[in-house]
């Protein structure tokens, strides 16, 4: 393979670590109901699987197996996500030694970018907060697609604005759909078992290129690679 040109990352529990700003925003709300709060290691392997997740998180006994349709669900859903836009990163950062690693990209000439799940109004105003939007070389929000991850769509466009082929970038993630979409595009992809996953899950077992299980062991993988 030639020498990467681009280094793209899934957003919550990969490259920000997002989820102490969840978990305020979850005690906040289940105290609001009148609700038992789940546990903050809860709360954190929920992060990944979105807001519906969280919202069936805190709320499932009530919910129970209702669709995600539902009009309950989705008015949690809507009071959570405005919650969270409201103080969206009081507590979040980049992970640790994250900013050295992006500027050593920087310095190498090879662009970063990001491929979420998180709608582009959220994930602007959190790039916009850490510094990071002048930075980043590629933003792709299921706004922009009409298929999110695990489709590979979102990696095609990532890389179709980077004027580059799949082959040239490098994917990293932390739940399975983001190897699944990595992978189906044609990109290398590296599993950050750092990141929100819940116990059942191995990050071993989806087909990643490369699993790291620290952001110190991506750092070095990652610097080893562009």
């Amino acid at each position: 393979m030639s020498a990467l040109k681009a280094v793209l990352f899934d957003l919550d529990g990969t490259l920000i670590d997002t989820a102490p700003d969840f978990i305020r925003i979850i005690k906040d709300m289940c105290a609001k109901h009148n609700h038992p709060c789940p546990s903050d290691m809860a709360i954190r392997e929920q992060v990944s699987a979105g807001a519906r997740a969280m919202v069936r998180l805190m709320f499932g006994d009530e919910l129970g197996e209702v669709a995600d349709t539902d009009p309950k669900l989705l008015g949690y859903r809507q009071e959570f996500l405005d919650l969270y836009e409201q103080d969206i990163c009081v507590d979040s950062r980049l992970f640790d030694g994250f900013d050295e690693l992006l500027k050593s990209f920087e310095d190498a000439r090879v662009r970063w970018g990001i491929v979420t799940n998180k709608p582009r109004y959220l994930a602007e105003q959190l790039l916009d907060k850490l510094d990071l939007a002048d930075r980043c070389s590629v933003l792709v929000c299921p706004d922009d697609v009409t298929n999110t991850k695990p489709d590979p769509e979102p990696m095609y466009l990532a890389c179709d604005q980077l004027g580059i082929t799949p082959k040239d970038a490098i994917y990293v993630g932390d739940h399975i759909r983001d190897i699944q979409a990595g992978r189906a595009s044609g990109m290398q992809t590296v599993a950050a078992a750092f990141g929100y996953i819940v116990p059942e899950e191995d990050p071993s077992e989806w087909g990643a290129d490369f699993v790291v299980a620290t952001p110190d062991d991506l750092a070095v993988l990652l610097n080893r690679l562009v």
